[in-house]
């Protein structure tokens, strides 16, 4: 009997896909307190959820303004932007990836699409703060579960406090009115399924960090009362400029 040859061999030796490599964590040499004593700031995550229409993204593009003129180092992700490449749907995946790759990987808006979408999240956002970086998401975000999921991972990786919980409470009827995209009109004719607030749940939090009222407030003055609320928890160090 022959013996098998030095292909058969390597092949033979090599993983198959269903075996899990070896994963392991890797310290840096730079700590995540060096970068935040170089950018004067405790990275963290303020993650904002409500319903689609209630202002998270205008509200959190106002705070992203308000920490840029004092200085801060930012991020911001948010819902739609995120849904082009990162969470994108199997439509925008199939054209240059296949629709195999589409079909696994590509997000809709199912529970478990929603899931992942949010899983996906707050891996980035962890990253994100984990850096330095004071990082805001702006996100439906519908499932109580799903947010505390990524609490956990921010702060088992952090430290308590690094997960800013803002619940932007605004009327459903408001953001019915509002319906800058046309979406709840398309959710109530049955053209859109799974539509948080229509046919799909909103699980509001039980006890965020900030709760908004915003029928009477702009979202600059918002704005503030959540700086306001970095600077007492003494997540925003540096100084500079008016809040």
């Amino acid at each position: 009997m022959h013996p098998p040859s030095k292909l058969l061999v390597s092949l033979m030796n090599e993983p198959s896909s269903n075996q899990r490599p070896e994963v392991v964590w890797h310290e840096q040499s730079v700590s995540r307190a060096d970068r935040e004593r170089q950018l004067a700031q405790r990275g963290c995550v303020i993650w904002f959820t409500g319903l689609s229409g209630c202002g998270k993204s205008t509200i959190a593009n106002a705070l992203d303004h308000k920490l840029s003129q004092l200085g801060a180092v930012t991020s911001l992700l948010d819902g739609d932007n995120i849904r082009h490449h990162l969470c994108a749907g199997p439509d925008r995946l199939a054209s240059e990836h296949g629709e195999t790759f589409a079909n696994r990987f590509g997000l809709g808006f199912g529970a478990i699409d929603r899931e992942e979408n949010i899983r996906r999240i707050g891996a980035v956002a962890e990253l994100f703060a984990s850096t330095g970086i004071i990082t805001l998401t702006a996100f439906v975000s519908p499932y109580a579960r799903d947010r505390q999921r990524v609490r956990q991972l921010i702060e088992s990786v952090g430290r308590p406090g690094d997960f800013v919980e803002v619940f932007v409470d605004t009327p459903l009827e408001t953001c019915e009115q509002r319906d800058p995209k046309g979406l709840y009109k398309k959710a109530r004719a049955g053209e859109i399924q799974n539509f948080t607030g229509i046919s799909d749940p909103y699980e509001a939090p039980a006890a965020p960090e900030i709760h908004l009222q915003t029928a009477d407030k702009s979202p600059e003055a918002l704005a503030i009362e959540i700086v306001q609320y970095l600077k007492d928890q003494g997540l925003l160090i540096r100084e500079g400029g008016e809040a």
